[in-house]
């Protein structure tokens, strides 16, 4: 048996949403469990910005995913009951084509020379592996954050391509705050010295840039509830102190998760990802979201939010759900009290599991 991860290769010209298109593309995947007979018993996880494919442990991978305790035999996501698909998002750098891609014909990056990249071409490549996998309708669509938008990009594109949604901690379209944060992580690093108007290598990254932008990240993506409860004005001496600080365990904690972050994903998939959340508009090419969701096909939701989420605030989940119940989809609204902000749908699996698993039933 092959030890190697799935690929999709689609070897046609790919037209893209706002314009222009890829001569050809490569999307990266994981499955979990048997699809059956007549294919109805998919379910497809649209990831957020930054992770790839690999959602959980398996047989060509045993190592852990990032949301391995909801995926698997007897979990939330029940691989005994369903195909579950994950892929890693059209535009990233996992595996899939995007701006650190190879341009046909240059032997070169495309970087900025890639095309506009939007929430919707990646529910559209998305499409072209299903319908190569024998898929044309999905039980489930689940989507976290940017993986939630792509969830409704889907629904937009293609009414009657699924029976069930989960959108967790994502909304119909950026508020201003979550573009202000993005919009600063992309200066952070487009005015790195080292970005070169994108023409960075492996010996020249644009490191200070990528730090910046991720700690910014972590700042949005954590609540100052955890932070206060966690670190308080405790001290931190694992990095020597600067003129700026590095005095506190916040301060240390950041940098770690900065570090780890350089040489993990390429910068201009970072801005190009974070450009098409900011464009994103649910009602977009529909007179408005309500409509959009009333041709979908949509059996049954549900939208999960939290409470301390400052990215995606919980009052975009309330609209999310109040717009699904307007256009006469079945659909179950939670806001979760979980102290880990955004990132609660990664930490907070005791929040998470029993929702799922009984939406799923």
């Amino acid at each position: 048996m092959s030890t190697e991860k799935p690929l999709f290769h689609y070897d046609q010209s790919f037209p893209l949403y706002r314009g222009g298109e890829l001569p050809r593309l490569r999307l990266a995947y994981e499955t979990w469990g048997e699809l059956n007979d007549d294919a109805s018993n998919a379910i497809l996880i649209f990831t957020g910005l930054s992770p790839g494919a690999h959602a959980a442990s398996n047989e060509l991978d045993p190592t852990p995913g990032w949301w391995e305790p909801m995926i698997g035999p007897g979990k939330a996501v029940d691989s005994e009951r369903f195909f579950i698909i994950c892929v890693n998002s059209l535009g990233s750098c996992k595996g899939s084509t995007g701006p650190a891609s190879i341009e046909p014909g240059t032997g070169q990056p495309w970087r900025l020379r890639f095309p506009t990249l939007s929430i919707e071409d990646i529910a559209a490549s998305t499409r072209l592996l299903l319908l190569d996998l024998g898929i044309k309708q999905l039980d489930t669509v689940i989507g976290p954050s940017m993986g939630g938008m792509t969830a409704l990009a889907w629904l937009k594109l293609f009414p009657n391509a699924t029976r069930r949604m989960i959108n967790i901690s994502s909304a119909m379209a950026s508020s201003p705050y979550a573009i202000a944060i993005r919009s600063l992580q992309r200066e952070a690093i487009c005015t790195d010295n080292n970005w070169n108007n994108g023409q960075y290598d492996e010996e020249t990254w644009p490191e200070d840039g990528m730090r910046f932008a991720r700690k910014l990240g972590m700042i949005s993506y954590r609540s100052a509830a955890e932070w206060q409860a966690r670190f308080g004005r405790e001290q931190q001496s694992q990095y020597p102190k600067t003129i700026y600080g590095m005095d506190f365990s916040v301060e240390s904690y950041l940098e770690n998760h900065a570090r780890r972050f350089i040489g993990q994903f390429d910068p201009t998939c970072y801005i190009y990802l974070s450009h098409a959340m900011d464009w994103f508009d649910a009602g977009d090419k529909h007179s408005d979201a309500q409509t959009m969701m009333a041709r979908s096909g949509l059996e049954k939701a549900m939208v999960i939010g939290i409470g301390t989420d400052a990215l995606f605030p919980v009052w975009q989940q309330h609209e999310m759900a109040d717009t699904l119940k307007r256009a006469g989809v079945d659909t179950q609204y939670y806001a979760l009290d979980s102290v880990e902000g955004h990132d609660a749908f990664l930490i907070d699996h005791d929040h998470f599991n029993p929702l799922i698993r009984g939406f799923l039933v």
